[in-house]
């Protein structure tokens, strides 16, 4: 999909803050360090619309970029890294259940998940409580320009293997370095928009 148009239009903390237009949502969800700024920036070929932090955990806000006026990306707060404190940790995690479990909206989570390492607990938690609400999942794993090409099979079956994937759900390479399966995710993301 070729971007002309993007902004961050909406930052919400609760429901009323929602954008009221009817426009398809993508959810963007991952461990705090993974990427998911460098990753909608490079979606959406805007160096630095989506900012990057040293600090992680620095999402602290539904965050609704609007696409081409015919989408919205919504980053969420990472999990994992971010040193707050536990009752600010834990109205995170209420705001995040209440926009996945009740947007309308939502028509699939992009869960991004690092191509180096093997999956986190969070991450398969976060797999799991999609899985558990019935809410579409395509796993994009990042940062394949770290790893070699001869060994992305491996890595990815080890993704596969600890996140116990489901078969018909998509698992992507992709890289923000080098704009790797860019078209791919942009041809996913397009199928679950249109159902």
């Amino acid at each position: 999909m070729k971007v002309t148009k993007s902004e961050l239009a909406h930052v919400a903390v609760k429901p009323e803050q929602y954008p009221t237009s009817r426009l398809p949502e993508i959810a963007l969800s991952g461990r705090s360090n993974v990427g998911k700024s460098s990753f909608i920036n490079k979606m959406i070929n805007r160096k630095g619309l989506a900012r990057t932090s040293q600090r992680p955990g620095k999402t602290q806000t539904l965050n609704f970029y609007e696409i081409n006026e015919m989408l919205y990306f919504v980053d969420v707060p990472g999990y994992g890294f971010a040193k707050v404190p536990k009752p600010e940790r834990e109205a995170w995690g209420r705001m995040i259940e209440t926009y996945l479990q009740d947007r309308e909206q939502l028509k699939a989570v992009v869960l991004i998940v690092d191509l180096r390492h093997p999956p986190s607990a969070d991450d398969k938690m976060m797999y799991n409580w999609l899985k558990h609400f019935d809410i579409p999942v395509i796993v994009v794993a990042t940062k394949s320009d770290k790893i070699p090409k001869g060994k992305w099979e491996k890595h990815l079956k080890v993704i596969r293997n600890d996140l116990e994937k489901v078969e018909s759900d998509p698992l992507l390479l992709f890289s923000s370095e080098t704009a790797q399966g860019k078209e791919q995710v942009w041809k996913t993301i397009q199928h679950y928009i249109s159902q």
